[in-house]
C-alpha cells in the first residue's frame, strides 16, 4: 500500500551531488539489479530517470536478499542517503552517475510477472506485439523521449500563437456529415432516430464560421478522423495544428507559418534554420521531382529530352514524343556500372507506376553503353548525357510515356536512389512551399472535377474567367508546406463569396439542391459579412515524427492503431449487443 511515508521526496533522475548526505524516497520501476561480490544494486527507474541504488548485506542482511530476488519492472519504494560513487565508478552516460542511494528502507507496491519484452530503446518484438501490450511499450526510453517531444513542440506551438494575437478555440467532434474526399466515420443519434452525427475531418468549415464571427485570428491543436486506407504516416484519428486568418494575403499566412517553424527548430531542436524558404509552383514541382513534395536535401532532378530523342530510330522514343507525351530522365552520379539484375529490379519497381519500361544509360571514358545504343545514334546519345552534364561513372535513366505516368514512376525512383546510395546526409532539414496548384482534378472513376485540396480553395483572381471555359486550367490560391519530402501543411486562401461558393460547387458535381443540404449552413453565413479569409492545417504527427526522426507516426503517437485501423491492445473495433443496437434505432444485415 502506498501511504504519505513513502512519499517522494526526489524522481529518479533528480539526485546530484550536491544532495550529497541527504536523506531521500525514491519510488519507481526496477530496471535492473546485478549482485557485485555481495553489494546489490538497483537501477530504479521513472520517466525522469535512473538512479542507481546498492544495498549493503552487511549492513541489512535482509533488505539485500530482498533487493536480489525483485524482479524486473516490478514497482518499488526505496529509503537511502545520497553517497559519491567512487572516482572509477561514476556512469557519465546519465545525469545521476555521480552519485547512488545507499538503500535502508524497501518495500515492494506491485511486483510484475514476465514482461513480453524488454523495456530498452532497442526492440526486438514485432509491431503486432508492440501494439497489443502499448502500456508497456510506452515504457522504454525511446517511447517516453518521443511522447515528451511531442508535448515540448505542442507547448511550443501554443506559446507561439498566443504570442501573435490567436485564440485558441474548440470545434465540436459530432458535427454534419459532409463527405468530400474520403470517408467520415459516423455517429448514430440515439435522441434522433435514423440520424447521424460524423466525426470531422478537419474543423474546416467551423474555422471558416468562427472568421465569420470575427475573432480574426484562431488555432487548435485538434483531434480529427478519416475513414480511409492506411499507411505508415496516415491513422483514422490523428491531430493537426489548425488556424486561419481574416484580412490576410498567401504571404501572410506563410509568413506566419515560417515563424512557427523558426522558432520550433530553435527550441525544440536548438537548430537556426534558413528563412524564408524556397517556393516552387506545383508545376516545376511536378517537372523537375515527380512529386509536389519534394526533397531537396538531394538532386536528381528530372529533365525533358523528348526534343532531343524525337527523330531517334528507337519506336519507344519517337512514338512516345509524336503522340504529344514526353521522354524524361534523371542522372545518378558515380553510380558505376550496374547489373542486369540491379537494373530488372528498378525497372520492375517503376512499372508499380505504370511506366512499360526503363532505359538506362551509362557513361564511360569510352562513350556511352545502353541497351537501345542500336537503335540510337551515337550524337543523340551524346546529346542526351550532355544535357545531363553526365560523367564518366554516371548513370542516367529514361521513361519514355505520358506526362503522370513519367511523374509517379521518375518521382518515386529519385526517392528510391537517393536512399540505396545513401544521398540524404542525417540530421539536415530542407523545408519549402509548394504553391499555385491546380484548382481541379479530373476524376475519371466518377467522370467529374474534384477540388485538389477541398471545394472551399479560392481561385486565382486572374483564371476566375477560365472556370467556365477550361476549368482544369484554373490554378488555387492554395500553398502546401514540405519538409524533407513530407507534406506536413496544406492551406489556402478561402471562398469568401457566396456566388463564387455555388460555382465552385457546381464545377464539382453539386448542383443547388445537393450543395444546400450538404453546405448550406456555411453559404448561408458568407451572406452575412463574410471577410476575406486563409488558413493552413499542419500535420501535427508527421511533424513530430521528422523532429523525433522516425519513419512511422505510429512512434509519436501513445495509442495507435494497426495499417487496418485494430486497436490490438484494447480490442477495438468490437461487438456491441442487441441492446445497444436496439436502442439507436439499428439493426446489422449480417450480425456475426
Amino acid at each position: 500500500m502506498y501511504t504519505t511515508e513513502w512519499k517522494r521526496t526526489h524522481n529518479c533522475g533528480q539526485l546530484r551531488s550536491a544532495q550529497k548526505g541527504e536523506n531521500v524516497v525514491l519510488a519507481g520501476w526496477v530496471a535492473n539489479h546485478r549482485d557485485h561480490g555481495g553489494l546489490v544494486f538497483v537501477d530504479l527507474r521513472d520517466r525522469w530517470g535512473v538512479t542507481q541504488v546498492v544495498f549493503d548485506p552487511s549492513e541489512v542482511k535482509e533488505l539485500a536478499e530482498m533487493a536480489q530476488n525483485l524482479k524486473m519492472e516490478s514497482v518499488i519504494g526505496i529509503k537511502g542517503k545520497v553517497i559519491p560513487r567512487p572516482a572509477d565508478m561514476v556512469n557519465k552516460k546519465i545525469p545521476t552517475g555521480e552519485i547512488e542511494v545507499a538503500g535502508t528502507a524497501l518495500t515492494v507496491f506491485n511486483e510484475c510477472k514476465p514482461m513480453p519484452f524488454p523495456i530498452k530503446d532497442s526492440c526486438d518484438a514485432t509491431d503486432e506485439t508492440r501494439l497489443k501490450f502499448r502500456f508497456l511499450d510506452l515504457r522504454r526510453p525511446q517511447m517516453q523521449k518521443n511522447m515528451m517531444l511531442r508535448h515540448q513542440m505542442a507547448q511550443a506551438v501554443r506559446r507561439y500563437f498566443s504570442d501573435k494575437g490567436f485564440l485558441e478555440i474548440e470545434t465540436p467532434f459530432l458535427m454534419k456529415s459532409t463527405p468530400e474526399g474520403a470517408r467520415d466515420y459516423i455517429v448514430p443519434s440515439r435522441v434522433h432516430p435514423g440520424k447521424f452525427y460524423a466525426l470531422p475531418q478537419s474543423p474546416q468549415t467551423y474555422k471558416q464560421l468562427l472568421m465569420i464571427s470575427g475573432y480574426d485570428r484562431y488555432f487548435q491543436i485538434v483531434r480529427c478522423f478519416r475513414d480511409e486506407d492506411l499507411r505508415a504516416d496516415r491513422q483514422p484519428e490523428f491531430t493537426q495544428i489548425d488556424l486561419e486568418m481574416s484580412f490576410v494575403t498567401e504571404d501572410d499566412v506563410m509568413e506566419v507559418m515560417e515563424g512557427l517553424m523558426i522558432r520550433l527548430f530553435k527550441e525544440i531542436l536548438n537548430l537556426d534554420i534558413a528563412h524564408p524558404f524556397p517556393r516552387l509552383p506545383y508545376s516545376d514541382a511536378m517537372s523537375r521531382y515527380g512529386v509536389d513534395r519534394p526533397d531537396l536535401r538531394y538532386g536528381l532532378e528530372i529533365q525533358d529530352v523528348s526534343q532531343i530523342v524525337a527523330d531517334s530510330d528507337f519506336r519507344v522514343f519517337k512514338e512516345t514524343v509524336a503522340s504529344g507525351n514526353h521522354v524524361r530522365g534523371l542522372k545518378l552520379e558515380g553510380a558505376g556500372h550496374l547489373s542486369r539484375k540491379q537494373i530488372d529490379q528498378l525497372t520492375e519497381y517503376i512499372k508499380i507506376f505504370g511506366a512499360k519500361g526503363l532505359v538506362v544509360m551509362e557513361q564511360t571514358e569510352e562513350g556511352v553503353n545502353s541497351s537501345v545504343s542500336k537503335f540510337v545514334s551515337g550524337d543523340i546519345l551524346n546529346q542526351v548525357m550532355e544535357q545531363f552534364k553526365a560523367k564518366a561513372g554516371d548513370v542516367v535513366f529514361l521513361v519514355a510515356d505520358a506526362e503522370k505516368i513519367c511523374c509517379e514512376s521518375l518521382g518515386n525512383l529519385r526517392e528510391k536512389l537517393a536512399k540505396e546510395h545513401q544521398l540524404i546526409q542525417k540530421g539536415t532539414f530542407a523545408p519549402l512551399w509548394v504553391t499555385d496548384f491546380p484548382l481541379l482534378e479530373w476524376d475519371k472513376k466518377e467522370k467529374r472535377y474534384v477540388a485538389m485540396h477541398h471545394p472551399f480553395t479560392s481561385p486565382k483572381p486572374e483564371d476566375v474567367a477560365l472556370l467556365e471555359s477550361e476549368p482544369g486550367k484554373v490554378r488555387a490560391r492554395a500553398y502546401d508546406l514540405v519538409l524533407n519530402g513530407s507534406e506536413i501543411a496544406g492551406g489556402s486562401i478561402r471562398i469568401h463569396q457566396r456566388k463564387v461558393q455555388e460555382t465552385m460547387f457546381r464545377h464539382l458535381g453539386l448542383d443547388r439542391e445537393k450543395a444546400e443540404k450538404k453546405f448550406g449552413f456555411l453559404m448561408n453565413a458568407l451572406e452575412f459579412g463574410a471577410p476575406p479569409h486563409g488558413g493552413i492545417a499542419f500535420g501535427y504527427d508527421r511533424l513530430v515524427m521528422i523532429f523525433a526522426g522516425e519513419q512511422s507516426i505510429r512512434e509519436v503517437i501513445a495509442f495507435p492503431k494497426t495499417t487496418s485501423a485494430l486497436s490490438l491492445m484494447d480490442g477495438s473495433p468490437s461487438h456491441v449487443d442487441q441492446a445497444q443496437l436496439k436502442e439507436l434505432g439499428l439493426k446489422l444485415n449480417k450480425p456475426d
